[in-house]
Order: structure tokens, then C-alpha cells, then sequence
């Protein structure tokens, strides 16, 4: 059993709908700005944890049964809790609330002035009671963003491609900010705060789902048509990223980029404006809230999908899927009401502990064959140790945030080897992989 062309285009696209949102239409732009002449190695680095990162967790995930089963190998009680947390970080705590805080700022801002809280209020009713209603049926998305919403949101950005062309700009500059030194690890570094990497361990879930309603429902085949949605979503964000890339270090040789105080938005609204006039800000901004609807009910499906297959009661109260959408929806408008500094503030630290638990369960996942079933203390070992540092270092984060500073723990966490560039979680993992091997032999003897 297999799709046609035709519904795998679609599962492709919506796909490629439910991961591109805010964060991935700000950061490449923001990222070729300030690179400039060396925009090409940032956006591989870029490319490579912001597309090939999500992709390869799709296909680790698919070949597992699951994110449940992946991160089983751990233990089952890890598991249980990991998936919590990820659910809640990629659902109603920051990516959900996010999708509506930016598209706000971005689409009616510019137009109406910053603070101005009853606005917001209510356009995030009106934006979240859209998305409810769309993802309601999560199983039939592909019919509304596979070919609708995501064919449009391209077509736009396709458009702002082609003025980039045409628009008169001088040569690129010297890259400036975190790119004017490794360009390359500092994209791939920036690539994290798309999200996408935590999002793809459960839009398998959403898509799984789709492609059921397309008559697949033999197991290994609807994981094979999963992993090739996956696949064609991913050849979609190369282009896309590459795209906004370009746009970006155009949009850097008319203005250059201030690297503390401007943002992906920013550069794209200086393209716009310069090829299309005062009506360039309102274009970007119908791209963010169609890029940002789109994602905003892939996620609500996918929270709600996850919460009725393991939390089917509640105080022995049976909840259906509906009820469990219209709860992170209606949580997901009060945490957006916040502003959207807040939520980006407090989600960072979040993040930087969450990646490095997901890359390397990835990993181990797609060695499983040829070395982690053979050492498989590994996986216990080596996500502990990176579990430790990564939450530790979170934890310290976020009371820096809230005004709790320890000066003397950062300093020493800053002391680390490649702390700076966010990857000192790799000196634990490879402690870890040693230990797991040891600790493998031991047990087989």
C-alpha cells in the first residue's frame, strides 16, 4: 500500500505547513542580514538543525513506533515524563502562544502602535478560535494547509523572492555579530530556535493520522509514507530557508542589520518596503499570520491528539479530543496575553536543555542496529549524563531571568569548554557513551 503522487504532495506541504511558523521566518532572514559575504556557510549550518535535525528525528521516530518506544530505551518513567515536557514546551507553554504574539506584532502593530493590550486580546480570540475550529479535525488537515494554507503562504514568500532579485542593492558587507566569527556553528546554533526538532517527535502523530484518512493503514507503510512527508516537507525548507537567506543579505546590503536591536521582521520589512512601498509592511505581515495560523492548529492537534490517547480521564471525568483542543486553546490565549518578549525569555532556557536530550536519543536511534542494541546502556547513560548538565544549566538560566542571579555558578558554567558556542552537552555524551559501553560489557560477562 501506498499514496498517490497526488496525496503525497499534500501530506508533504502539510507537513512543511505545521513546521514553518514565526521562528522560521525570522531567524534566516535575521541570519543572511548579518552575515552578508558569508551567508552561504551560516545558512548550511542553519540548514543542517533546523531541517536536518527535524527530519532525521522523524525518521528515528517512524522507525520506533513512536517517541514513546525511542525514548522507552532509556526507561519507561523517562519517557512518560520527557514527552510531557516536550508536549508542553511545543503546545501551550511557548510555540502555541508565540504563533499569536507574533503574528499580532508583525500584521497589526506597525498599523495601530505597540502596547496596546485590548487589541491584542482580541485578536488572539478571534486568531484562536479559527485554529480551534480548523484543527477539529486533525486527521483531514491535509485538505485545509496541505492545499490550501501551505501552497499560499509559498506563493507569497516566492513573490518577496523575485522582487529580491529585481530590487537594486549594493555589494554584501562583512558579517557582523555572533557571524563574524564561525559563521557556520553559529547558524547551526541559531537553527535551535525554530523548535522544529521537538515539534517533528509528535507531528508524526498528526501526519500518521492523514495518511490513514488516505486509505494507508498497514503499520509499516503508513511509517514509510510518514518518513517520506517528512522528507519532501524537508526539500521544501532547504529552498525556503535558502530563499530567505538570500532575501536577508539583500535586504543587508540596502540597510545593514544592527545585530542587538533588529530582527528577522525587521530586515524583511526593509526588503518590502524598499520594493513595494508603504503596502510592503502589511504583505510581511499577511505572511506571518498565515505562516503562524498554520502552525498554531498543527500544534493544537497534535497536543490534543497526544493528550486523548494517554490522559483519556481526568478525575474520572472522560475528556475527548475536542475538549482537550479547546483547553490548550484557551490556555494558550491567556500565556500569549503576556506579550511575546516574555514567552521568548523564559522559553529560551527551556530550549537549550531540551535539544541537546532530544539530538542525542536521535542519535543513538539511528545507530540502533550496528551499535546501540549491541551497547544498550548507552542510551541510559549517555542521555543521564547530558540530562544533568542540560537541566542544571537550564535551571540556572531561567533564575537569571527572573531576577535570581548566581554570579558564581554562571561564571563557572561559562568557564566550560564550548560553552559559548551552546554544545558543551557533547563533553557529557561522550562520557556517557564510554561509561554505557563499559557498562554493557560488564553485564553481558
Amino acid at each position: 500500500m501506498k499514496l498517490s503522487g497526488k496525496y503525497r504532495l499534500a501530506t508533504a506541504f502539510t507537513f512543511f505547513s505545521m513546521f514553518f511558523g514565526a521562528g522560521n521566518l525570522i531567524f534566516p532572514p535575521l541570519m543572511g542580514a548579518q552575515a552578508q559575504s558569508a551567508a552561504l556557510p551560516a545558512t548550511i549550518g542553519f540548514i543542517v538543525s533546523a531541517v536536518g535535525l527535524p527530519i532525521l528525528g522523524v525518521l528515528a521516530v517512524a522507525s520506533a513506533g513512536g517517541f514513546e518506544h525511542l525514548a522507552s530505551r532509556v526507561s519507561p518513567k523517562f519517557a512518560t515524563i520527557l514527552a510531557f515536557v516536550i508536549i508542553m514546551a511545543i503546545g501551550p507553554c511557548f510555540a502555541i502562544p508565540r504563533t499569536a504574539t507574533t503574528s499580532y506584532e508583525m500584521a497589526i502593530t506597525p498599523f495601530i502602535g505597540e502596547n496596546n493590550r485590548l487589541a491584542l486580546l482580541i485578536y488572539s480570540v478571534v486568531f484562536f478560535t479559527l485554529s480551534f475550529l480548523l484543527s477539529q479535525h486533525p486527521e483531514q488537515l491535509s485538505k485545509s494547509l496541505g492545499r490550501i494554507m501551505g501552497p499560499l503562504l509559498l506563493v507569497l514568500i516566492v513573490v518577496m523572492f523575485v522582487a529580491c532579485v529585481f530590487v537594486n542593492h549594493g555589494p554584501l558587507g562583512k558579517p557582523v555579530g555572533d557571524y563574524s566569527q564561525g559563521s557556520l556553528i553559529t547558524g547551526f546554533i541559531n537553527g535551535y530556535q525554530t523548535m522544529d526538532l521537538l515539534a517533528a517527535l509528535y507531528f508524526g502523530i498528526v501526519i500518521s493520522a492523514n495518511v490513514s484518512n488516505f486509505g494507508v493503514t498497514e503499520t509499516n507503510a503508513n511509517r514509510r509514507e510518514t518518513g517520506i512527508a517528512g522528507t519532501g516537507a524537508g526539500i521544501l525548507l532547504i529552498l525556503i530557508y535558502a530563499a530567505l537567506s538570500f532575501i536577508g543579505a539583500v535586504s543587508g546590503s540596502i540597510k545593514p542589520a544592527n545585530s542587538k536591536t533588529d530582527t528577522g521582521a525587521t530586515v524583511l520589512t526593509n526588503l518590502t518596503t524598499t520594493a513595494f512601498g508603504s503596502i510592503g509592511t502589511a504583505f510581511v505581515g499577511l505572511i506571518f499570520v498565515l505562516a503562524c495560523f498554520n502552525v498554531c492548529t498543527g500544534l493544537i492537534s497534535t497536543c490534543a491528539t497526544y493528550f486523548e490517547e494517554h490522559f483519556t480521564t481526568v478525575f474520572d471525568h472522560p475528556v475527548s479530543y475536542r475538549e482537550w483542543s479547546m483547553v490548550f486553546s484557551v490556555f494558550s490565549f491567556i500565556v500569549s496575553n503576556a506579550g511575546l518578549s516574555a514567552i521568548i525569555t523564559v522559553s529560551l532556557p527551556v530550549l537549550g536543555a531540551l535539544y541537546p536530550i532530544s539530538i542525542v536519543l536521535i542519535l543513538l536511534s539511528l545507530v540502533q542496529k550496528s551499535f546501540s542494541s549491541k551497547f544498550p546502556k548507552v542510551y541510559f547513560w549517555t542521555v543521564l549524563l547530558v540530562s544533568v548538565f542540560s537541566i542544571f544549566d537550564c535551571l540556572v538560566k531561567l533564575l537569571d531571568v527572573f531576577g535570581l542571579s548566581l554570579a558564581s555558578i554562571s561564571n563557572a558554567l561559562e568557564s566550560l569548554p564550548l560553552y559559548g558556542a551552546q554544545l558543551t552537552w557533547l563533553i557529557p555524551a561522550v562520557i556517557g557513551i564510554i561509561i554505557g559501553i563499559l557498562d554493557s560489557l560488564i553485564r553481558r560477562k
